[in-house]
């Protein structure tokens, strides 16, 4: 009798495979070497131990996939959950994120121009926002880019959710092992002294020295249960937005149906803006002096935050299909090069116009999450900066909740390609390229009339 097992057996897996990859991290030096956080060694070992290359664990590849996306939603809804400091008169969270949207829209155009010339030349069937994963992936994770890729599926891509995390986890790999030497380049371009203390210990969101404290005023409740009781909350709120968007949208034609499937594939944004709503009358309520109920545990939060993301990334890597590798190896190489490598380029080159402090810590952090996720960019970031004493940590998660504002118009310019491709008309993509650079000309007016 199925009562659910499969599901959990998959995470169970997940979490063995974690367990292992930390023992195999402590293990072998080779791993502190390359800076390979223990989620990606956890992922490549569901992957080789899968039914397509050893095939001693049969792992539920739709299943995995299911789980990277809710997790997606889940951890960025209780990072918007989380209580922050306010700091006043500080432009560079604002100048953070308006920045890392304009390196999604370079990922964009790089992508989806590469995509137009191999369907002009070597790969004619190739579905036409094949490239457009790679700001999905590089730029916004394995979630994200499995979800969006998932929903184009209905417009006849192929296994376009895994092919989505083919390129997060490749994305995952420009972090890990190309950002080792691009680390030792710019400390040695920069006569930069690294800290010899460094624990090479994988980022956790949480201090070491945080305290933990009851913050709830239901005495009978468990702080943790709080915890996943707003967060749930901020999901089934998220859910039945999306539920009465696409009632609203989907009779309206092809535009209302492609918005409808974009707002399925951006439901962490929704949830993430949800969870600031609820953050900010958490705020006001204790401002005021008014009984709070149901109260958020910062640290509780960030250990939430941390573990989603731990299983996320295993699973979008152990969720990999080799044959759909196989199958598209060269466009996939090829794309992910030349935007690993623009990423990398670009990264320097803007972190050294927009900051005037901490510029190195800066380039490895944005580089970091801008190829992989906060946790990859963490790992980097603290090579240089072991104890997290410049700020570049509130540039990185508090700049990614300003993005979320401006990365919204995305879903969208997301649209129209899509519009192109249903309605049998080409030039739509023309059309989403020019409209990529003009939002990205709108960006760069934005940020460097704020830059200090």
């Amino acid at each position: 009798m199925d009562t659910g097992w499969n599901f959990i057996i998959n995470f169970l897996l997940l979490a063995i495979f974690i367990g292992s990859a930390s023992y195999l991290k402590k293990r072998f030096s080779i791993f502190h070497k390359f800076l390979i956080p223990i989620p990606i060694i956890a992922g490549f070992i569901g992957l080789f131990l899968g039914k397509e290359m050893l095939g001693l664990i049969p792992l539920a590849r739709d299943q995995l996939g299911d789980i990277v996306y809710h997790l997606m939603a889940i951890g960025f809804i209780a990072l918007a959950l989380q209580e922050r400091k306010k700091k006043k008169g500080n432009q560079e969270i604002f100048r953070s994120g308006v920045y890392i949207v304009t390196t999604y829209l370079v990922q964009g155009i790089i992508g989806f121009s590469l995509t137009l010339i191999l369907i002009h030349t070597l790969y004619p069937d190739l579905f036409p926002m094949f490239g457009l994963l790679l700001p999905l992936s590089f730029g916004q994770g394995p979630g994200q880019a499995y979800s969006i890729g998932s929903q184009w599926q209905e417009l006849g891509f192929l296994n376009g959710g895994n092919i989505g995390l083919t390129f997060a986890t490749f994305g995952f790999l420009w972090a890990s092992l190309a950002g080792l030497p691009f680390m030792n380049y710019l400390v040695k371009k920069n006569n930069f002294k690294k800290n010899k203390t460094s624990s090479h210990r994988p980022y956790k969101i949480i201090p070491q020295n945080m305290e933990y404290r009851e913050s709830t005023s239901n005495e009978s409740l468990d702080t943790i249960t709080t915890q996943l009781f707003l967060i749930a909350l901020v999901y089934l709120i998220t859910y039945l937005t999306l539920i009465f968007a696409s009632k609203i949208l989907t009779p309206l034609g092809t535009l209302g149906a492609t918005l409808s499937q974009l707002l399925w594939g951006f439901h962490f944004i929704i949830g993430s803006l949800y969870g600031i709503l609820v953050r900010f009358i958490i705020d006001y309520a204790r401002k005021n002096n008014k009984t709070l109920y149901f109260d958020t545990d910062k640290f509780l939060l960030q250990r939430i935050t941390g573990g989603v993301f731990d299983f996320m990334i295993t699973a979008s890597i152990a969720a990999i299909s080799i044959y759909t590798l196989k199958k598209f190896a060269v466009p996939i190489i090829l794309i992910t090069t030349v935007g690993g490598f623009a990423t990398m380029i670009y990264t320097y080159f803007m972190c050294n116009k927009i900051f005037k402090e901490s510029t190195l810590e800066n380039i490895l952090g944005f580089y970091g999450m801008q190829t992989g996720t906060i946790s990859t960019g963490m790992a980097l970031l603290k090579e240089v900066d072991p104890n997290l004493q410049t700020n570049v940590t509130d540039n990185l998660v508090m700049g990614s909740a300003v993005a979320i504002f401006f990365g919204f118009p995305l879903m969208v310019l997301l649209s129209i390609p899509v519009i192109g491709y249903t309605t049998g008309q080409p030039v739509y993509y023309y059309y989403s390229l020019l409209a990529f650079v003009v939002y990205l000309s709108i960006l760069y007016v934005i940020l460097f009339k704020y830059r200090s």
